[in-house]
Formats: structure tokens, sequence, C-alpha cells
């Protein structure tokens, strides 16, 4: 490279051939240091070349002085030198990877700078250690193995994610994500390893923040019950993110009142805890359980204050809490918290109640953690805000909905009845379906079934409202064609006044009403709309009405027909709605066959043919409201009813008086005699003066006993208050107060006038005390 030969330069100084001295050089050959730069050098044809320099302290030999090993490059590859040796100098000194060099027994050779920060030791302590001690734990010893693979095949390790326990805190882990590759020497033998490590533990914290956030969204609220929502919270924030939680809810507010204020102690009651430990021993409240919490505790804080509060064992506020809650205090030396959080259940400005988080195991609550426990808590916070209001509502549905159908058994002289009720599977669960039994005078009964178009409270309300009209009108005595013409009357109103019809839909029903006489065992009925009722009589066939069916109630303007039918005693009278029927594949015809054979199961009483028929018509979640009620006739045999035809004479009052001591002489009722006399003649009376004939008198044996007077005029009685001086008047207002009951019924051949009378010892009145003062 310099021309010179070995002769002319070995026993000379380094200077001899050197054009220029590097004052670094010089001061590198006193240390044992390796050094390395450029050096210019004085050729033997006098030209100075550049070169670059590489030298390294060589071992001394015992007694010998020191010596170097000097190697040169020409300036072609010293250029590529120099970036080799830029290159290796940042990569082990400022490249932010984590790399560590293993022999071929995974041994450390060297670490860079960022893996030595990454593992937390010098790399001076490092060398020799085998991989499982860089990596501990199960991750560690399964890299180890990864590592001794791809040794001994030659190949690459892309991508591993690997756990290994924090020292400080065995129970938290660490993420790395490590790669690894053979290196081969100029004769492609593997002489050792190459591992990068990176550090992925927040990223994987982040991500598993928001699935946990995506989870709560499918997790939490998945039913309107605030029992389900708040146990779909703690279970969602144990174990994931504590070792014990509980979630209290105001009491006040689950009984329907507003929260707050909070002062002196606070009730609250346990919606749902949960634990990594089976069974939650940790728990001093069972769920369903009311606790009180004094104001200054940190639940009762948070609410005030409507923020988290995060404390450590050692705190005073936590340590006086405990003071005051010798329980709670021996369950929190046992279980060894050493952090709790508690956070507000607010929603909608208002805070419902609290969520206390307990962690032993995972360490102390970090801000992350915090914020994340808020996210989770104010987002199940609207669930369970929502699910109680709707709680309150539906309850409200349901209580007047519940008000509105018979509660009590409605078992009458003329018919025995059992009805039920199912409402849709909707998410309100009240409808518009209803059905009824209301009496009438003389022993007779009213069976209703109606069904609103809908369902919810604004069916609920329409239903009520028509049920309240059908009673009004029932107690007048209407003929059933007539009492439909006024109820679709009452709807064509309503659906006038109904200015948002979007909001409540559209204002709609069906309706059957019948009216059964156990005098005469005749059931008149009247449908509006409505499926056929069905008749079984005790020979057990049964058939369905065939009788002409009017439109729905709210078209108005069509008239609707009136049909009688014997009903001999011991008939079962079957009236129902729509979805009994629609419920049954939409196939009505095999509906109602269907039910035609439910209905002649024999050895039934009516309130189990009503489940069974419900139970075999009915899928488990109908989709729309099912009523059904059901009627067995009796009837009134010729020895409870006494009839009279009266001739329009003033003396024949006089032999209906004897008439009526009579048959109650036969009946044992001796004692009523006297006052059932005087309401025959003023009735009698009254009927021979005003009406017309044909006059007929009846009386009925029975609890109560009945005495009615028809006749042929249309003109309504009213009863008046006669002045001093007018010689009658006195008749009507003598009979309101000797009976329980009295009125009028019309019907196409005039009129019936009717009083109800109590009988029996015990029931006698004074005729002086019930006469009015005049």
């Amino acid at each position: 490279m310099l021309g010179y030969a070995a002769h002319q330069v070995l026993g000379q100084h380094l200077d001899h051939i050197l054009a220029t001295p590097s004052p670094s050089f010089q001061r590198s050959a006193k240390s044992p240091d390796s050094w390395t730069g450029f050096l210019s050098f004085r050729a033997k044809s006098g030209e100075d070349l550049p070169l670059w320099v590489r030298t390294q302290r060589a071992a001394v030999v015992a007694g010998g002085p020191p010596w170097s090993f000097l190697s040169f490059r020409l300036p072609v590859d010293v250029e590529n030198e120099e970036i080799d040796e830029a290159v290796l100098r940042w990569l082990y000194e400022s490249a932010p990877m984590a790399l560590t060099v293993y022999g071929k027994d995974l041994r450390c050779l060297r670490k860079n700078a960022a893996m030595v920060r990454l593992t937390g030791s010098p790399n001076c302590e490092c060398l020799d250690e085998i991989s499982s001690q860089t990596l501990t734990g199960d991750g560690g010893v399964e890299w180890e193995a990864e590592l001794c693979r791809a040794l001994a095949e030659g190949s690459e390790i892309t991508s591993r994610e690997v756990r290994t326990p924090v020292p400080d805190s065995p129970d938290r882990e660490r993420v790395f994500v490590a790669a690894a590759g053979p290196m081969f020497d100029s004769s492609d033998r593997a002489v050792g390893l190459c591992s990068t490590l990176s550090d992925v533990t927040e990223q994987r914290r982040a991500r598993q923040r928001l699935m946990l956030l995506s989870e709560a969204s499918e997790r939490i609220g998945t039913t309107l019950d605030v029992s389900v929502t708040a146990r779909e919270l703690v279970d969602l924030l144990c174990p994931q993110l504590s070792d014990w939680c509980h979630l209290d809810l105001l009491d006040s507010m689950l009984r329907g009142e507003e929260p707050g204020p909070f002062s002196d102690k606070v009730a609250l009651r346990r919606g749902a805890h949960s634990s990594v430990r089976p069974g939650a021993p940790e728990t001093t409240s069972d769920v369903g359980e009311v606790a009180f919490y004094p104001a200054h505790s940190p639940p009762v804080q948070s609410m005030i204050m409507n923020r988290t509060i995060v404390l450590s064992s050692g705190d005073p506020e936590m340590a006086a809490w405990l003071a005051e809650d010798p329980r709670r205090a021996r369950r929190f030396k046992k279980y060894g918290w050493c952090s709790v959080m508690v956070t507000p259940v607010g929603a909608r400005g208002a805070v419902i109640g609290v969520v206390v988080l307990f962690r032993n195991k995972q360490g102390a609550f970090t801000d992350d953690d915090r914020l994340l426990i808020e996210e989770l808590v104010s987002r199940a916070a609207v669930c369970l805000d929502n699910a109680r209001r709707y709680t309150r509502e539906r309850a409200t549905a349901l209580a007047l909905q519940q008000s509105l159908l018979p509660h009590t058994r409605t078992d009458q002289t003329a018919v025995q009845t059992a009805g039920r009720y199912r409402p849709a599977d909707s998410h309100v669960g009240v409808g518009g379906d209803w059905f009824d039994v209301i009496p009438l005078s003389g022993k007779r009964v009213a069976l209703v079934v109606g069904d609103v178009v809908g369902h919810g409270i604004s069916a609920a309300a329409t239903m009520g409202r028509l049920r309240t009209a059908v009673r009004t009108l029932a107690d007048v005595d209407l003929p059933p064609d007539e009492l439909l013409t006024h109820l679709d009357d009452v709807l064509t109103r309503l659906r006038t006044e109904n200015r948002h019809p979007e909001a409540s839909g559209d204002v709609g029903a069906t309706c059957t009403y019948a009216v059964y006489d156990p005098v005469s065992q005749v059931c008149s009925i009247a449908s509006a709309g409505h499926p056929p009722p069905a008749v079984v009589p005790p020979s057990g066939t049964t058939t369905f009405l065939d009788a002409p069916c009017g439109p729905p109630l709210g078209v108005g303007g069509l008239p609707f027909e009136c049909t009688e039918l014997a009903l001999p005693a011991g008939t079962v009278l079957a009236l129902y709605s729509n979805g009994v029927l629609h419920a049954h594949d939409h196939d009505v015809d095999l509906a109602l066959n269907k039910l035609g054979q439910v209905l002649r199961t024999p050895g039934l009483s009516l309130d189990e043919l009503c489940e069974e028929t419900l139970r075999q018509l009915l899928p488990p979640r109908p989709t729309d409201d099912a009523a059904l009620l059901l009627a067995r006739t009796r009837a009134l045999g010729a020895e409870q009813v006494a009839v009279l035809d009266v001739p329009r004479q003033d003396s024949f009052v006089a032999e209906a008086r004897s008439w009526t001591a009579r048959h109650l002489d036969d009946w044992g009722l001796v004692d009523s005699g006297y006052i059932t006399e005087l309401l025959v003649s003023e009735l009698v009376t009254n009927a021979i003066r005003y009406g017309r004939p044909p006059i007929q008198l009846r009386l009925i044996r029975d609890q109560p006993l009945i005495c009615e007077v028809f006749d042929g005029s249309s003109t309504a009685p009213h009863m008046r208050r006669a002045r001093l001086s007018d010689e009658g008047g006195r008749g009507l207002l003598l009979v309101a107060q000797l009976t329980e009951r009295w009125g009028t019924r019309h019907s196409r051949r005039g009129k019936t006038i009717w009083c109800e009378q109590r009988v029996g010892p015990h029931q006698d009145i004074d005729l002086f005390d019930a006469l009015p003062v005049m």
C-alpha cells in the first residue's frame, strides 16, 4: 500500500511513515482501549496517502513490553467501515428497540442501552445470564424454549407475546412482544441469537379498556330490570377492575321517591355485589337488604359531592367509617384491602346510588382506573335510571289495568264465572283487552269482553274509559244492541278528541256484550266486530254463535243487532278476544276448532278450564293481548219466582198485598212481610195510576228479595220531595228508604220498576226509623 519493503519499516518508529501524526491517536496509544480513525501516511514515492486505521491492544507477554495490532484499509472501504461503526454504535447506545445478543448456549453476550432500561439491570451485570433470567415467570420459560428451537432449526421468531410478573407485585404482569433470529458466520454456522423486546403493557391495557367499554355496551342494560342491570355492572367491574365490589341504590328512589337530599344517615339498598371469591364472603349486606350509611362515610360523601373518592387503608376517612361499623372493619382487616374507590351512580342530574370497589391483589387504583370506572358507571347509571323509570311506569300501568279487571270471584245467582287476561309480550306488558261481569237487576248478569286496538298505556287508558262507559250504560239496563250504539258514540268522541293520533295510535275497539236472565234462561247478545261466542251445553257439543256481527266500535253510523238464545242451566258460554285465536299460527279456523275441543274437556272447573284453554292456544311469548271469560249458567226454579198479572183497577192493590203475603209465608219470610207488602202497594198503585197495561208483579226469592212491577208505559218515574200540602208524591221516596237498591229498566215493550230488600231476622228495618221526616 505504501511501497515500503518489510526491512525498511520494521524496528522504525511509526512517525517515520506518518505524514501528519494524529494527536488523538497519540493519546489513545497510552490507553489500553482500541482506537479507530484516519491517519495520513507518507508513501515511498513521497505522496501522502490517507488510510483508515484500527488498533487493538494485544495481550502482554510476561516480561515483555505492551504492543498493539494495527489494521489498515483504503478510503473506499473506510466509508463502509465508518457507516458500520456508526450503525453499531447507534444500535447499542441510542436505538429505542431493546436488543440482546445471546451465544449458542443462550447466555447473554451483550445488551443495548434500551434493553438495560427495559430490564432495569446494568449491562455489566447481565452478561452470562440465560434468557429465562431476562424474562421471568412461565412466560420466560416458554420464551427460552422458543429460542432453543429457533437456534436449532435456524429459523426466525417473528412475534410472540410474553407475559411476566412484575417483581414488586407478583399478581400484576407486564406484556412484551418479542422477536428473535439466529446469527450466522461466513460459513453459515449459527453462532448465536439476537432478540428484541417491546413493552406493550400500556397498549394492552388501553386495548383492554376499549374492549371493556365495548363489552359494557353489549352486557349492561339488556333488560329493563333494576336488579338485572345492577348485576350486569358489578360482574363487569369484578374481577377485571376490582377484587370485590358492590352497588347500592337509594332505598327512597326504589320506592318511587325522588333522590336526595343526603343528610344524617342514608338508607341504601344492596342492588348487587361480586367477588373473586366464591360466595362473596366479604359482604356485610345481602342483595335486597337495606343498610344505613352515616353522613361522613365515603359512600355518602361521594354522593353528596357527586365525584369519585379513592382511599387507601390508612386514610382517616376510612378509619372513621370502619370505627362505626365493627363488622365491616373485621371484613376489611381479614381480606386486607389496600385500596378503595367509591363512585357515585348519577343519571340525568340526580344521584341514585353508589358503587364501592376494593382491591388487595391488583394494586392501588390509578387515575386511568378511575376514568374507566367512571365511564362504565355512567353508562350503567343511564340504564339503571331507565329501568327504574320503566319499573315505576309499568307498575303504574299494571295497577291501572288490574284495577279495571274483576278482583273477586264473580259468582252470581245467574252464572258462575272465571276469567283470564294475558298481556302481549311487549315492552310495557299492558294492553287494551278486558273482561267484566256486571250484576244487573232481577238477578240478571251482563258479560263483557272487549279489545282496544294496540298495546301499552294508551290502549289501557282507552280500555279504562270504555269499561267505565259500559258499566254506566249497563246500570241503565240498556239492551245489548243499544248499549253498543252508545259505546260506539263514546269511542267516536274519543277519536275526535285525540289531537295527536300519532302518539297514541288509532282509537278503535271491538266488544261483545251479553245479558243472561236466570229466570227465563235467555241470553241476549250483541257484538261489535268481535269473534263469535262459544256455547257448550250440558250435552258437551261446542257451537259458535252464528249471529250478525256489527262493525267495530268507532266506525259510527252502522246499526248493531241483538240475538237471543236459550241457555239451559249448566251451559258454558265462552267470550274471548282476538288474541286467543290469532296466536294459534294465525289460522282462525284451526284456532276455533282447537278452542271447541278444549272447552269440551270434562271434569274441569271453570278456573282450570281457563288455564287449560290459554295453555293450549297461546304460545309462551304471545304477540297480542288475550282475554277469556267463561260463564256457566244457572237457573232460578219456579219455587223461587212468583208472577201476578195485575188489572188496571185501584181495588186490586189489596189483592196484590194479600198475594204477596201468601208467597212470603210459603218462603218463610213472614218477618219481612209488612215492609214488602208496603213496597208492593206503592209500586202497583203507581203502575195502575200512571202506567199502561199490561201490568205484572213479580217476586224473586233470593238474597236479597226482589220485587218488580212491569207496565207497558215507557215513561220513567222520578223521585221528588213532596211539599207538606201534597197528598201524593212520596211513594218512590218511601221505596228508596226501605230498600237496598231500586231502579228502572226499559225494554221495547215498556218499563220495569224494581227494588231489592234485605231479608232475614238480622236485617229487620224499623219502619218508623226508615220513613223520612216530613
